[in-house]
């Protein structure tokens, strides 16, 4: 950690003394900075001018027990001597610039782990609770790959997807890039949620990434923190992946969110009768950009850093397309090269197509194939082409390593 925030200044003492009155409410915090000027004048107000400014009872109360209030600051005091967690006020030059484009920005942040990471260009990858197999190992792929560019993945820490693109963000053998990873937390910074990702924690930390939290310490968890953590998701980040989610999920809160923020969502789509990424599709349906590979992801990321770094300096933005590094990420991909030849890799995130080098005369059925695989019949009627012409073309192109087939569909690899 560098630069903690340990020793409480008296405009700090009022932010949090507002923030645990108002139950970190925005609302009611942003309405006594207004009707007061400040966050030291609005906390030695008395509590009928609170009530004249029109603040909630349940908040009067809590201002009319200053020595509570106080001895709740001097707990979160104690804990920034002992590191337990950190502190960034709004006003601090630690605190993340990008929050402060957001509609509703907290006043202050905790957090556990190296804040650093907040400074760095980022981008989200959410989606179910519940996901599917495919989507597990899609999510982990895309989150490990985009760390190996040099992207900080940030998610919300909960089960399914939000673990996965953790885990692959600090699955990473180069030691420089391990910890390339944010969780954002819909609970205090001391209340770990769920229970059993107390691994998870332990590892975001240890490994070099952070856990942040604007709620005050021993908050649980509550149908109404998730909302505003996905706002924290979206607004850290530049953009937000949605790799599948139902039509339910929170997850399209957070793409909603990024859209309002005025950044870009990808879904990645799957089988139409795949109800588990019915949200995804509807996120492409309304305008949500469709990926099938993390490198058009880069593609657009990285061209939208070129004109707006007002939140990064230099050092924190990743290599562009083109960079050794990159060029290396695309090799132990499996990426297919000009040349024709591909490397190994365990992973099932293929190389896009525009790395891909398809003979002229087999383009028009290349393109109608894709991942999940397309019939003999089927590709009869698209490419209008004769049987026996059809199958030669897609015996070539399954020799050149680029198609294969699978229970009698022709799929890309």
């Amino acid at each position: 950690m560098t630069a903690v925030t340990s020793s409480l200044t008296d405009d700090q003492r009022a932010v949090l003394a507002l923030w645990y009155e108002v139950n970190a409410s925005l609302s009611a915090y942003h309405k006594l900075l207004t009707s007061f000027g400040n966050a030291e004048l609005a906390w030695q107000a008395k509590v009928e001018a609170w009530r004249q400014a029109g603040i909630h009872h349940t908040h009067l109360k809590r201002h009319e027990q200053p020595e509570q209030t106080q001895a709740n600051i001097d707990k979160i005091q104690q804990a920034l001597i002992e590191r337990r967690y950190g502190l960034l006020f709004a006003d601090e030059s630690n605190y993340p610039a990008q929050l402060l484009q957001i509609y509703d920005p907290p006043p202050l942040l905790f957090y556990r782990g190296n804040h650093a990471r907040l400074h760095q260009a980022q981008i989200a990858i959410v989606g179910s609770r519940k996901p599917t197999a495919h989507a597990q190992k899609i999510t982990f792929d895309i989150a490990q790959y985009l760390a190996q560019a040099g992207y900080i993945i940030t998610s919300g820490l909960a089960m399914g997807v939000d673990k996965r693109a953790h885990l692959g963000a600090l699955a990473q053998a180069d030691a420089d890039y391990q910890g390339r990873t944010i969780g954002v937390m819909g609970t205090g910074i001391d209340v770990n949620y769920p229970n059993h990702h107390d691994k998870l924690f332990a590892q975001i930390i240890d490994q070099g990434g952070c856990i942040i939290s604007e709620l005050l310490p021993h908050t649980q968890p509550h149908k109404h923190t998730f909302p505003r953590r996905n706002r924290l998701v979206s607004g850290l980040s530049l953009a937000t992946i949605v790799t599948e989610a139902t039509i339910k999920s929170g997850s399209l809160i957070t793409a909603r969110l990024t859209s309002e923020q005025g950044k870009q969502v990808f879904a990645i789509p799957s089988h139409i009768d795949n109800s588990n990424a019915e949200g995804c599709h509807h996120l492409i349906r309304e305008g949500a950009t469709l990926i099938y590979h993390p490198q058009q992801v880069l593609e657009d990321v990285n061209g939208q850093l070129t004109y707006d770094r007002r939140s990064y300096t230099p050092a924190d933005i990743p290599q562009s397309n083109n960079s050794p590094s990159q060029q290396n990420i695309d090799a132990e991909k499996g990426a297919v090269t000009t040349a024709g030849h591909a490397t190994s890799s365990p992973s099932n995130i293929k190389s896009p197509a525009s790395a891909i080098v398809v003979p002229e005369h087999l383009t028009p059925v290349y393109e109608q194939l894709d991942w999940h695989g397309q019939d003999l019949d089927a590709l009869i009627v698209a490419t209008a082409l004769a049987p026996p012409q059809l199958i030669g073309q897609l015996m070539e192109l399954e020799l050149m390593g680029i198609i294969s087939v699978q229970g009698g569909r022709y799929l890309r690899v």
